[in-house]
């Protein structure tokens, strides 16, 4: 059986989380040109009148469509029903503890946003868009850390019993629900690509 492999068209890493002052919020810093993705929830960090900090940072990535429905139409791709499509992420090497036993939802994101030219991720000083607060210079995030498709169809979880595991999963449903908006040029109930949000539970990041 063939394997085709799409890499992402744009990816980015939005977050909250403190600057090294521990005053300043990153929430404008954008980091979508740095070559990994962060994920994560610090608790705790910064204490004050309302009580201990909630740091939290997510991933979104988008991937070529457009290029998918013509690799169909050439044949290259089978028909709907015929082929999955997965999502693969790397957990990339780097010198922090990993948690255990937590989860990763995949979502689709349900605005277009840009995924912007900065590379801070250490300090977050490079500002742009999209960032935690909005995902384009002419759109806001309707909620702050990004906007996502809450139907379950549109949700997936995927399980890090050892906190070292790769992404792998089937998100055949997205892929389609793609595909056939660009097919019925843009029918109501039919998702638009907007691509993949990933974070942490919201028990994880509470």
């Amino acid at each position: 059986m063939a394997i085709l492999r799409y890499t992402a068209s744009a990816d980015n890493t939005i977050t909250n989380a403190f600057e090294s002052n521990l005053v300043t919020r990153g929430t404008g810093s954008n980091m979508g040109f740095a070559d990994s993705l962060e994920i994560f929830s610090i608790y705790g960090q910064e204490s004050g009148s309302n009580g201990q900090s909630q740091e939290l940072s997510r991933a979104i990535i988008q991937f070529p469509i457009d290029q998918i429905k013509r690799d169909r139409t050439a044949g290259t791709v089978p028909a709907s029903g015929s082929v999955a499509f997965y999502l693969r992420m790397f957990n990339a090497e780097h010198p922090f503890t990993l948690p255990q036993n937590f989860t990763l939802v995949v979502a689709a994101v349900s605005q277009s946003w840009t995924e912007g030219t900065g590379l801070d991720m250490d300090n977050y000083q490079d500002i742009g868009k999209s960032n935690w607060m909005s995902a384009s210079t002419a759109n806001k995030w309707t909620a702050v850390g990004g906007d996502y498709h809450t139907a379950s169809a549109l949700n997936t979880d995927v399980q890090f019993p050892v906190g070292i595991e790769d992404i792998e999963t089937d998100v055949s449903y997205y892929v389609e629900e793609w595909i056939k908006y660009v097919d019925v040029s843009q029918a109501d109930g039919v998702t638009k690509n907007h691509g993949f949000g990933v974070r942490l539970t919201s028990s994880q990041e509470a």
